[in-house]
């Protein structure tokens, strides 16, 4: 609200010039006009449909990889490093070696998506998967619990937390790498929308398309938290009621 104070006070009042910065009413029309022409809706339905495949590949290979660096010193031994020195690179750096691997095209844009995603979702798997209390897992092997019993019934349990942490920022940074991605190489969505309007100089159209941008991030981070609250507040009840 600050902020769209101080928007409104400096392009509204005309205290800034509406070629810098248009004024809030201006750009509320250029959202309605592109509301009503479909616009909006075909740009943000191509983004939303890249972001879902993308974010949706890079989860599941994050969990593989996650789970596989958890359950085996040897596998993360082998694999962390180099996972840690590639993951430095940004996407942008990745940009020109996977166009020549698979042209400019929506692969381009879905593996450069499912890479950002799949850092965190592995990370916070391989981490969920090491803090699993050592007083539980020796416990587990005095009752004679085997390897797969161990791992399903006393390591994944305490894993989930951090998984969901790991899945809600591979979301967030799959959001993020659509809009970079578009803004390089696309031809449609929400982050084109922005090239578009800024080769056109109107500024009311890319405001517009970043308050979409904006929102729908906000929307999508709210469900994730709320299916979080819930979902732990479901397993922390009936862990009491257990008890």
């Amino acid at each position: 609200m600050i902020l769209f104070g101080l928007w409104w006070l400096g392009a509204g009042q005309g205290w800034i010039s509406s070629q810098v910065l248009p004024p809030p009413q201006f750009v509320g029309e250029t959202l309605r006009d592109l509301a009503t022409s479909g616009d909006l809706w075909l740009h943000t339905q191509a983004s939303l449909q890249r972001v879902l495949l993308g974010f949706a590949a890079g989860t599941l290979l994050g969990l593989l990889l996650g789970t596989a660096m958890g359950l085996s010193r040897n596998v993360e031994a082998y694999v962390l490093p180099t996972f840690n020195a590639l993951v430095q690179i940004p996407v942008l750096g990745w940009l020109p070696f996977v166009l020549l691997l698979v042209g400019i095209g929506e692969p381009l844009k879905i593996i450069l998506i499912a890479k950002a995603a799949l850092v965190p979702v592995a990370l916070n798997t391989l981490q969920g998967f090491r803090q699993a209390p050592p007083a539980l897992r020796e416990v587990g092997r005095v009752y004679g619990y085997t390897r797969r019993q161990e791992v399903l019934e006393i390591v994944l349990p305490t894993a989930v937390p951090t998984l969901f942490t790991g899945i809600r920022l591979g979301f967030t940074k799959a959001w993020l790498s659509l809009v970079v991605v578009e803004l390089v190489a696309s031809s449609e969505g929400l982050g084109y929308l922005i090239v578009y309007g800024r080769q056109l100089f109107q500024l009311d159209l890319v405001m517009a398309a970043v308050i979409v941008v904006g929102a729908i991030g906000y929307a999508i981070d709210r469900l994730l938290d709320r299916a979080e609250r819930r979902l732990f507040g479901a397993r922390g009840a009936t862990t009491a009621g257990g008890r």
